[in-house]
């Protein structure tokens, strides 16, 4: 097993490739060892700090999901609608109607700002 005592040493890995270790990242410090530190701090053991972490993330998840579900509806609508094959009708006269045409107005307002700069007002680019 390789060791920061092996920084500078010639070292081979499992495939065996050998070289000189450098020490890239100094500061690194080992992500399980936070996590312990963590569960300690919270009064629990790891196991089960991190089955809170995980629960709390899915409900977390489960709001933000929840928060868009109506824009997510609009868009799979929007795609649904968007795949649909013109009709016969709309294919022969070749023109929009007003409704649609402000169909599409809104929708690129939405997608480019209504003054077409790719921004919306009170949004950042």
């Amino acid at each position: 097993m390789i060791t920061r005592a092996d920084i500078g040493a010639r070292v081979e890995d499992a495939y065996g490739r050998v070289g000189i270790l450098v020490d890239l990242i100094p500061d690194h410090e080992d992500p399980a060892e936070r996590i312990r530190q963590h569960a300690e701090r919270a009064g629990l053991g790891v196991s089960a700090y991190l089955v809170h972490a995980a629960t709390r993330q899915i409900a977390e998840t489960e709001t933000v999901e929840a928060q868009f579900a109506g824009v997510d509806a609009l868009i799979a609508a929007s795609e649904a609608e968007a795949t649909r094959a013109p009709s016969e009708a709309d294919a022969a006269t070749g023109e929009l109607t007003e409704q649609e045409r402000q169909e599409i107005e809104a929708a690129l307002g939405l997608v480019h700002g209504p003054d077409r700069t790719g921004t919306r007002p009170g949004h950042t680019a």
